[in-house]
């Protein structure tokens, strides 16, 4: 829950403690202001819309704002008030293609566009699977393969399909809390999403580590107790190279082929923005910006196995993939007793997977971002948050969310 006695920017000029800065948009309550303002956090690059603006039928449910919806406190609340109590920025509901829900809270509206995080992750990943249709790339072999700075890294010894599953066994943590480790530290100023002092004033010229791929090439290195491929281990670092390898092998800025390949095609109402690194290279971990309604596009272009406006725009196999569950892939991941009582049964190719027979998944960011996909019911929701803690492992906040999500999907006006 947010600290209610703090006004966020209020007056002109804000006073000062309602200012959000680089310091402290992430945290409660100012994040409810610097998640959906980016452009005015840190850099960002345009990812320009195109087409023709889109059709969206609209059929408002008169009984989902009140239908009560159990949370992760066993707590039956009206659904409604269940999203605002858990910090809910915006949320929307889709059921084959029609808009049946949706609400904006904490001064968000429909033209606001609120950063992804970590859902970045499935798109750069999706992005990945419409280079592998122009370019011949190989899962089975290592990322240094292409990317020659990466030999000698912690990267060198997994392979691409491992890194997509962040099974790549490497040193690196992900620790959002500490402000003491390495992500915080080093991870976070290269990214332009952490605030460390005198970050922002580094130069390429005396820093060694300056924008994101010198982080991997230089600083990543393996995690010599664990082999790459059997153990799950959530990693940021991972998308960071997927992204390296779009640019690389498509000669195009990371932005400019999700722009060209991917976000123009969707036919969305806006353009959308994405963080740049220090090198101003996108940021293709959790850099994502765009409005509500555009990020369902993109549910909806995954829950239509990868066509949208009449267009195959990603591949369907790359889709199907995603879903096609073995042995290995339970395996990696029941490995990892840090996620053993959460709701997902596995991840692969960068997303989270609910339940595969049902085509139940979902891109995830941190402090509660969610596009969840139900293939069975023909639902996608969309939900923007400013949940006060980043991860979701052990949420309430996240866990009630997932929880009105899921039933949702097979609610029936």
């Amino acid at each position: 829950m947010k600290a209610e006695h703090v006004k966020v920017m209020n007056n002109f000029p804000p006073e000062r403690g309602s200012q959000v800065t680089f310091s402290n948009y992430a945290s409660s309550p100012f994040n409810t202001w610097g998640f959906r303002n980016m452009d005015a956090v840190t850099h960002t690059a345009m990812l320009a819309r195109g087409g023709p603006l889109p059709t969206i039928d609209e059929l408002l449910s008169a009984e989902l704002p009140t239908t009560r919806i159990v949370d992760a406190d066993e707590n039956q609340l009206p659904l409604d008030d269940l999203l605002e109590k858990h910090d809910a920025d915006g949320f929307l509901v889709m059921r084959d293609g029609c808009i049946i829900y949706e609400r904006y809270w904490n001064g968000m509206t429909a033209q606001d566009r609120h950063i992804w995080f970590s859902m970045t992750k499935s798109l750069v990943s999706t992005a990945f699977g419409i280079l592998m249709e122009q370019v011949d790339i190989d899962l089975t072999k290592s990322p240094a393969f292409y990317i020659e700075e990466l030999k000698g890294s912690g990267f060198e010894r997994t392979t691409i399909q491992d890194v997509l599953n962040h099974a790549s066994a490497i040193e690196f943590k992900e620790n959002y809390l500490d402000p003491e480790s390495e992500f915080r530290r080093f991870y976070g100023p290269a990214i332009n999403l952490s605030y460390v002092t005198g970050a922002q004033d580094a130069q390429p010229v005396n820093t060694e580590i300056y924008g994101v791929y010198d982080f991997l090439a230089k600083f990543i290195k393996p995690e010599t107790a664990e082999d790459p491929g059997n153990v799950f281990e959530y990693n940021s670092a991972n998308a960071d190279l997927i992204g390296w390898m779009i640019s690389r092998l498509s000669g195009m800025s990371l932005q400019n082929f999700l722009a060209s390949q991917l976000w123009s095609k969707l036919g969305t109402n806006h353009d959308a923005a994405i963080v740049v690194d220090r090198a101003y290279q996108s940021v293709a971990t959790g850099g994502m910006t765009s409005t509500l309604r555009d990020a369902a596009l993109f549910g909806e272009l995954i829950r239509n196995d990868g066509v949208a406006n009449g267009e195959q725009i990603v591949p369907a196999h790359w889709i199907a993939e995603t879903l096609n569950l073995t042995d290995a892939d339970q395996q990696r991941y029941a490995n990892n007793q840090l996620y053993r009582n959460e709701l997902w049964q596995y991840y692969k190719n960068m997303w989270w997977i609910l339940d595969p027979e049902q085509g139940e998944y979902a891109a995830v960011g941190i402090h509660g971002q969610v596009i969840y996909i139900n293939k069975s019911t023909k639902t996608v929701i969309v939900q923007f948050s400013s949940q006060p803690t980043p991860s979701q492992v052990g949420s309430v906040e996240f866990r009630s969310k997932l929880l009105a999500m899921r039933e949702i999907a097979n609610y029936r006006q």
